[in-house]
């Protein structure tokens, strides 16, 4: 186990007194882009949402590191300052703020306290960003996700993702809502930000994202586990055959395995 990693240890979690992950274990190395696929009401959008420190769930055994450190406990972002980024699946409006004036608080942010983020470097940097991405500079000016399609809102995700350059980045059903046009178009633009040091994880229904970012490991969720691991091919099998197969033959081993521990 290499240190680093976002690395997900035995966790278990609940929402009041219901019980929604069932010690899930997963490794995502930098460099590399995993993916976990499962049926509604596995358990995959609440595991991005407790990396991230929502507070409505409750750890109840395990851990999640980053790079070897600890991250359960801390703020949410003080876990985005230590290098943790969340693609939201229904990204927030916020009206009245725009998009350059909020990566650029998100920016400031990390910085010492008294140190203050040079305006000139700040927007040379974000418009470097937004040609590698193809995002039009006017984008900038429009407040964050108003009005926004839901290719937009994930393109200007995907712009704080380039510009806030974390360790690890969550994207949760970054699919969701987008015709096949603007789902070419973010996951070119998840793909330009691959690279040794970043690790990914996405989550998603459906095979057909993972057409256009190959994952490196394909990992599939039932109740609350990973309980069947694989290459990209292991996607394409779930696209033809469902889900009912894994979980048949690999659910109730899983559940033996958690019961033995």
């Amino acid at each position: 186990m290499t240190t680093h990693s976002l690395s997900i240890r035995d966790l278990h979690a609940s929402i009041g007194d219901k019980p929604i992950l069932k010690g899930l274990s997963l490794e995502i190395p930098k460099g590399q882009v995993h993916a976990i696929m499962g049926k509604n009401g596995a358990g995959k959008s609440t595991l991005a949402k407790i990396m991230a420190g929502h507070p409505d769930y409750t750890v109840t055994s395990g851990d999640v590191l980053l790079d070897g450190q600890s991250i359960l406990g801390l703020e949410p972002d003080v876990r985005a300052r230590l290098g943790l980024f969340l693609a939201f699946q229904y990204p927030m409006e916020i009206p009245g703020v725009t998009i350059a004036n909020f990566i650029r608080a998100a920016l400031q942010a990390r910085l010492p306290e008294g140190e203050e983020l040079e305006a000139t470097d700040y927007y040379a940097k974000l418009y470097a960003k937004m040609d590698a991405l193809s995002v039009p500079r006017n984008f900038t000016s429009r407040s964050v996700n108003e009005g926004f399609s839901g290719g937009e809102k994930k393109r200007c995700e995907i712009l704080q993702m380039a510009m806030l350059e974390p360790s690890y980045a969550v994207l949760d059903e970054t699919d969701s809502g987008l015709d096949i046009d603007a789902l070419k178009i973010v996951s070119a633009g998840v793909n330009a930000l691959r690279g040794p040091n970043i690790g990914m994880l996405v989550i998603t229904h459906y095979q057909r994202l993972l057409d256009y970012i190959v994952p490196d490991k394909v990992h599939v969720m039932s109740e609350g586990r990973i309980i069947l691991s694989g290459d990209k091919d292991l996607a394409l099998k779930l696209e033809a055959e469902g889900y009912d197969w894994v979980e048949k033959e690999h659910g109730a081993k899983a559940t033996e395995r958690a019961l033995a521990v």
